[in-house]
């Protein structure tokens, strides 16, 4: 878990970024020492205020808060060959620029079954627009004794409602 700080003794962004190997040892040095982790996941492709709350609201539920980021082919697949608008490198350094993440890691598939299999989180959460029983993994989590949870959504904030704001300035344009 040795991981560079900078001069305010801060760990760097880019040392919060993490393959599946190095985040799962990290994990265990957390656990050994007692923390519990919290997991959820997203595109996190243009950070708004609602992802802010949302990310603060989750770390609130334990010890160590780990993003699962969707890879650029899995949003093309999800959201639209215009998806994402920034690159994943781009995305994971801005999500672990936040203090309330503790890790990010990507994920290749459709959905992050396997990573949140591979992670073990004690707590799996998921942002309001999802029922506890829709939540990718939630089944496994609960078979673990882990908790699940859909925190409250943020209306007014959405990446899709910032992209449309930016195409209807651009197509108002003479």
């Amino acid at each position: 878990m040795d991981r560079e700080k900078d001069a305010a003794g801060s760990v760097r962004a880019a040392d919060k970024v993490m393959s599946l190997p190095a985040l799962l040892e990290n994990l265990a040095c957390r656990r050994a020492s007692g923390q519990r982790v919290v997991f959820t996941n997203g595109c996190f492709d243009i950070m708004h205020p609602g992802h802010i709350g949302y990310l603060e609201d989750a770390r609130a539920c334990g010890d160590c808060l780990v993003v699962g980021l969707n890879s650029d082919a899995s949003v093309r697949r999800l959201k639209g060959e215009e998806r994402p608008i920034n690159p994943q490198t781009d995305r994971a350094l801005m999500l672990a620029g936040l203090a309330s993440v503790d890790c990010v890691t990507f994920f290749e598939d459709d959905t992050p079954i396997e990573l949140i299999r591979a992670v073990r989180p004690e707590v799996l959460v998921k942002g309001g627009d999802w029922s506890v029983d829709k939540i990718v993994g939630s089944d496994f989590v609960f078979s673990c004794g882990g908790q699940v949870l859909s925190l409250p959504f943020r209306p007014g904030y959405s990446t899709t409602n910032i992209i449309e704001k930016i195409k209807a300035l651009r197509d108002s344009r003479p």
